[in-house]
């Protein structure tokens, strides 16, 4: 097994039972050799379906399923007894619903974020990461804002979990290849119509596979300082590009842009960065605390004072061929 802060440990994972959190999960035990990993989610159903796959029945001495909400302060209190270290992946994020129903939203990626941070603290944790979206920089919907919220939360708890206490960074990357609600599998179903409903010809969106998403996390525990926001260097793609990948011979139709939903993508405002350094395999916007020491990744390089990473300015462009191969595996 590889040496990592892992292994030996307990880790748990909020929203579990996610695409996110099953890929991790089975990365972490397949590849290292922790104590105990937790899966905390809402949904005994997908527990259950979870537990029947061959990947973690094997892993069934070394596993547990957690259910209950991280909108309930006193459940988290209960699941993070003993852990060392959280992911926190649970979040509402369908815009159209979030739009319809904020308040929901609000209670589990804004509230839901505060009781992870304070029951951590409690509990002594010692690293948490939170994953936060594309959507949260410069956002216009409401799940944008959310996590944006929950990122800052995040960030700021370094300042009064003390020396010594729970560090706490975040994880901000794009689209996810198949992940629920993508594009992809929505685009395979209306394929068979024999036509692509598209937004925009124009659009264009970050581009990640969940293996590589799962794998940044877990590059991120060992290198974190505590208050970072990372985010990975990743491709671009255009949506005309995708519809042709998946159906070459269907015919497309425009749509238009649904409420809430952007043209481009954009991972790093100019605004950030002022505060960003750029590593050889990400980007890390650094808090504007007193506290963060300027030192903190001293092998990265300062980003000019317009930098802006957004999808559609990008210098690296997937091609037909290799969203193909990405949608294949």
């Amino acid at each position: 097994m590889k040496e990592h802060i892992f292994n030996d440990k307990i880790i748990l994972v909020t929203g579990g039972t996610g695409s996110f959190g099953k890929k991790f999960c089975k990365i972490i035990l397949d590849e290292y050799s922790p104590k105990k990993v937790i899966v905390f989610s809402r949904d005994e159903l997908k527990q259950f379906e979870m537990a029947q796959l061959p990947e973690f029945k094997k892993y069934e001495d070394r596993i547990r399923y957690f259910i209950g909400d991280v909108r309930d302060k006193e459940r988290l209190m209960r699941a993070f007894s003993d852990v060392d270290y959280v992911v926190h992946a649970a979040a509402l994020k369908q815009v159209p619903a979030m739009e319809y129903n904020p308040s929901e939203a609000i209670k589990t990626n804004v509230m839901g974020a505060m009781n992870i941070i304070d029951v951590a603290i409690e509990r002594g944790i010692k690293k948490v990461i939170a994953l936060s979206t594309d959507k949260a920089c410069n956002p216009i919907n409401l799940y944008g804002a959310t996590k944006l919220c929950s990122d800052k939360l995040f960030v700021a708890a370094n300042a009064y979990s003390g020396d010594g206490g729970t560090k706490f960074a975040v994880v901000r990357y794009g689209n996810v290849v198949g992940s629920r609600g993508s594009v992809v599998p929505f685009f395979k179903a209306k394929a068979k119509e024999g036509v692509l409903p598209i937004t925009d010809e124009r659009m264009t969106r970050f581009w990640i596979t969940m293996e590589q998403g799962a794998r940044f996390v877990i590059k991120n525990f060992e290198r974190m300082h505590g208050g970072e926001l990372f985010v990975p260097k990743i491709p671009s793609m255009n949506i005309k590009d995708l519809a042709k990948a998946i159906a070459p011979n269907c015919k497309t139709r425009v749509v238009g842009i649904r409420p809430g939903e952007k043209l481009h993508e954009v991972m790093i405002s100019v605004d950030d960065a002022r505060n960003t350094k750029e590593l050889n395999d990400c980007y890390v916007i650094a808090p504007a605390f007193h506290w963060w020491s300027k030192n903190n990744h001293s092998d990265g390089k300062t980003v000019a004072d317009d930098f802006c990473y957004s999808s559609d300015k990008n210098n690296d462009w997937l091609t037909i061929p290799q969203l193909q191969k990405m949608i294949k595996e």
